[in-house]
């Protein structure tokens, strides 16, 4: 895909916005963040003088908005202690009728190391390959494939605990 045109950058955003919003909800578990994220991915789109080359445009969008997430962790980690609760939402999600397992689920998901994370939210809620997640976290078709099961493992393990 080339650069976009302003009608072409539209429907782009209208496709594809609400879902890099989600995953970016599901990476930080911060609403201000994953709306700030999922901006300055449109906006570094619409800026860009390079063609998109990607497995799939909402790969590439994607690849963008993790690296901006793992971007604004390092620079927050050297400033404070990672330890302590993710925050909420301060709004629901339209579709998420239980609050209480919403939270649950993202407190679960926030002690999963990032890529198994990653790899869990790309293939779960964007139903993506195994090989473009691989290609999206820059590892082997392979690893890409025992990162979702492990993380599964984990986050059934640790919902499975909290239920107790």
């Amino acid at each position: 895909m080339s650069r976009p045109t302003p009608a072409t950058f539209n429907e782009l955003y209208e496709k594809y916005s609400r879902d890099v919003f989600q995953f970016v909800l599901y990476l930080s578990g911060d609403w201000a963040r994953a709306e700030d994220i999922t901006s300055e991915v449109f906006l570094r789109i619409w800026t860009s003088e390079a063609e998109i080359r990607a497995v799939s445009v909402k790969a590439y969008l994607f690849t963008i908005a993790r690296n901006l997430y793992l971007e604004q962790w390092r620079r927050e980690r050297r400033k404070r202690s990672l330890e302590g609760d993710i925050p909420m939402p301060a709004r629901q999600l339209p579709d998420l009728v239980n609050r209480q397992e919403v939270e649950r689920v993202t407190v679960a998901l926030a002690q999963l190391p990032e890529l198994e994370r990653a790899a869990l939210l790309l293939r779960a809620e964007d139903e993506l390959s195994y090989a473009v997640i691989g290609e999206l976290l820059q590892i082997p078709e392979a690893s890409a494939r025992m990162k979702v099961f492990r993380a599964r493992t984990k986050l059934t393990e640790m919902l499975d605990r909290s239920k107790s």
